[in-house]
């Protein structure tokens, strides 16, 4: 992945507002004009990343004003869509011809071939956003539906869109060990996440191609079995009825992943079980407990398959997590 930085803070506080607005102006993308007043404390920071033709972003900034108008959607047209999503502070976007507000776990896109006026504030420090820009092109969706969204608020805190928001925030908050060829992959899950977001809002699921939700799919039945490990119940039978599909096509979904779907919820249990173990602050609960909050409530089934993926008993992995002794288990 490839990231990037810009910070107000290495800049002459007199000078921040009049640098931000030079540089929002002449960028070749999609240039902007940064209005309103010029308050003393201005600044700026924004961090991307660069996953393929997806763009992930944070931003934090004083209350400001920005514009697109018909002039600099003439002098560049990136032809691509940013959805927002507030996480401090107040925006109000006129699009459309028409106004919405947002605020905190709000989501809302923004067109860039269309002139649009964001107005930015917080009165209790800099606005707060992140957020993702992806070409139309990877949209699966009819452009008549997705022009319909510009401006529209979409929920940021559940279903599809907490999904959405979730991933985007770790994005730009704990990149994480990631390796170089991983950002057009990342980039597809996002764009795919995205479409499905937009095809729920517009009850249009059914414009999704194939691929992509199926793709969508996977992310929100993996997303529902993290959430879920604790419940030994969770079965193939109770993950499709969450998801109002058959068993078999469940099936299906995990052998085109390459694995069963029974075989992708024990390996996420044993991961859950083993950052457990070596916790630590957990040293004092015994292993039964931990393994009973993990989904596997018989300590003799759980140590068999620990043993069976890790070829130590859990006894002894805790012992040389906690002790620095030991050689650490593969992967199940």
């Amino acid at each position: 992945m490839i990231a990037s930085e810009f910070d107000t803070g290495t800049i002459d506080a007199a000078d921040r507002h009049e640098f931000c607005r030079e540089l929002l102006y002449t960028v070749p993308a999609a240039p902007m004009e940064l209005t309103g007043r010029e308050p003393a404390d201005f600044g700026m920071f924004q961090r991307d990343l660069h996953l393929g033709e997806v763009r992930v972003w944070n931003m934090a900034l004083r209350p400001a004003v920005l514009r697109r108008t018909e002039a600099l959607i003439d002098r560049a047209d990136p032809g691509t869509y940013n959805l927002c999503l507030v996480q401090q502070g107040r925006m109000v976007n006129v699009q459309n011809a028409a106004e919405a507000a947002y605020g905190p776990g709000d989501l809302h896109a923004i067109d860039t071939s269309r002139p649009f006026e964001l107005t930015a504030w917080n009165d209790a420090g800099p606005v707060v956003c992140t957020g993702v820009e992806l070409p139309r092109h990877l949209l699966p969706l009819p452009r008549a539906h997705t022009d319909r969204l510009a401006g529209r608020r979409l929920a940021g805190r559940e279903g599809i869109g907490g999904l959405l928001t979730g991933m985007l925030t770790g994005l730009t908050e704990e990149p994480g060990p990631y390796r170089g060829g991983d950002g057009p992959r990342l980039g597809t899950a996002v764009a795919d996440l995205v479409a499905a977001l937009f095809a729920q809002a517009l009850e249009a699921e059914e414009a999704l191609e194939p691929e992509s939700r199926r793709r969508s799919l996977v992310l929100e039945v993996r997303d529902f079995v993290r959430r879920n490990l604790h419940d030994p119940d969770l079965s193939p039978g109770t993950i499709a009825a969450a998801h109002h599909i058959s068993v078999g096509y469940l099936h299906r979904l995990f052998q085109e992943e390459g694995r069963t779907v029974a075989a992708w919820v024990r390996e996420r249990r044993l991961e859950r079980v083993r950052g457990l173990l070596a916790d630590p602050a957990l040293a004092s609960v015994p292993i039964h407990r931990i393994a009973a909050r993990c989904g596997f409530p018989q300590p003799e089934v759980f140590s068999r398959t620990f043993r069976r993926a890790y070829g130590q008993a859990p006894r002894d992995y805790r012992h040389g997590a906690l002790h620095g002794a030991g050689t650490a288990p593969g992967r199940p």
